[in-house]
């Protein structure tokens, strides 16, 4: 077999605890990039990259964000949706007020205006856990929403409160964002971007904070004990978190749909990306991009399931067959594999170290 680490020797911490120990996790990540980038552009239709692979990538950013705050600091949050929706507003307003600015700067800018808003409402995570937090950030879910809708300064006081998104550059002459922009560039810069912050995220969940992160996951009084402060843990979390989500909400109103718009980042949002970190796995920077892929795939694979079956089945009923198979899927995995996907996809790869002896 090729998955072995024989002859692989490690002399040094730092090498021990690289980010891919084994050469062919190194060399299998840099290839599939080097597809994604190089090949992809050119054999997809117009359909799949507009389609599939922009709102994946830009759910993978969502779901990572959300991964942070849920599965390595365990804060659960239901107001996903009312961060995206920040991200968005934010860049719109900072897009059309300064419009020297470079977009990918915009982006930035927008995800840590977003990370304010993130510590605001992540206050109450330091007296209160569990359920109760995730009513908490439920209300700022629905709070941020009504804002965006009630207050026309958002939309720079649009009469019908939905606004296009303005094109912009990201090198001269190669637009990606609003409506003029081609899928290739759209689809090329997102993958680049996700990718570097996904690796941001990697790295940031292997450092000390992450650590603390996940000592408060595990038991806070016992992090407490040992010197870690949970209000900074707490947090940074909801900070980093809201960074990410921000981002994310930016990239879809401008990247994505074109337009910025509240309704699309209500509570059906915020359960959605909820679902891809439970799918993919709580804790993992790549169960974040199998969630993504799960959500995005599933009702296209129903859809077109259900009309080669029966052409004139109804759309409402394919609605509800998704939710159902959305529900029945998170109890399954909640019961036989909490740690999703990803958990799969490492013990199929600790098989493959021992074969033909697995474990």
């Amino acid at each position: 077999m090729l998955y072995r680490e024989a002859g692989q020797f490690k002399t040094s911490y730092a090498a021990d605890q690289s980010l891919f120990p084994i050469a062919q996790d190194k060399w299998g990540i840099l290839l599939l990039l080097a597809f994604a980038l190089f090949a992809v552009p050119f054999l997809a239709n117009e359909y799949m990259l507009n389609s599939i692979l922009v709102p994946f990538l830009v759910f993978s950013l969502a779901a990572i964000g959300l991964n942070i705050l849920t599965g390595y600091c365990g804060q659960l949050s239901l107001g996903t949706g009312g961060f995206m929706a920040c991200g968005a507003f934010f860049a719109y307003k900072l897009t059309t007020a300064f419009p020297e600015i470079h977009i990918v700067a915009i982006f930035l800018l927008s995800g840590l205006g977003t990370a304010l808003v993130g510590i605001l409402f992540g206050i109450p995570s330091l007296r209160i856990k569990g359920f109760y937090l995730a009513v908490a950030t439920l209300a700022a879910q629905f709070f941020l929403i009504w804002m965006f809708n009630k207050f026309g300064w958002w939309t720079n006081y649009s009469p019908s409160g939905v606004i296009s998104a303005p094109p912009r550059e990201v090198i001269p002459g190669v637009v990606v964002t609003g409506t003029s922009g081609t899928p290739e560039a759209k689809y090329i810069f997102l993958l680049v971007f996700v990718a570097l912050l996904a690796l941001l995220a990697k790295n940031l969940v292997r450092s000390r904070i992450g650590r603390t992160w996940m000592a408060i996951r595990d038991m806070d009084i016992a992090a407490e004990i040992i010197g870690i402060r949970p209000m900074f843990a707490k947090l940074s979390a909801f900070a980093v978190s809201s960074f990410f989500i921000g981002i994310s909400g930016a990239l879809w109103a401008f990247c994505y749909t074109g337009s910025v718009e509240a309704l699309a980042f209500e509570i059906n949002r915020s359960f959605q990306v909820l679902f891809m970190i439970i799918i993919g796995g709580l804790g993992s920077i790549l169960g974040s991009f199998m969630g993504a892929a799960f959500i995005v795939l599933l009702p296209l694979a129903l859809n077109n399931g259900m009309l080669m079956i029966d052409p004139t089945i109804s759309v409402a009923l394919v609605a509800h067959i998704e939710f159902m198979i959305f529900g029945a899927l998170i109890v399954f995995f909640l019961i036989v594999e909490p740690h999703g996907l990803a958990r799969l996809w490492t013990l199929a790869k600790e098989k493959l170290r021992l074969w033909p002896f697995p474990y």
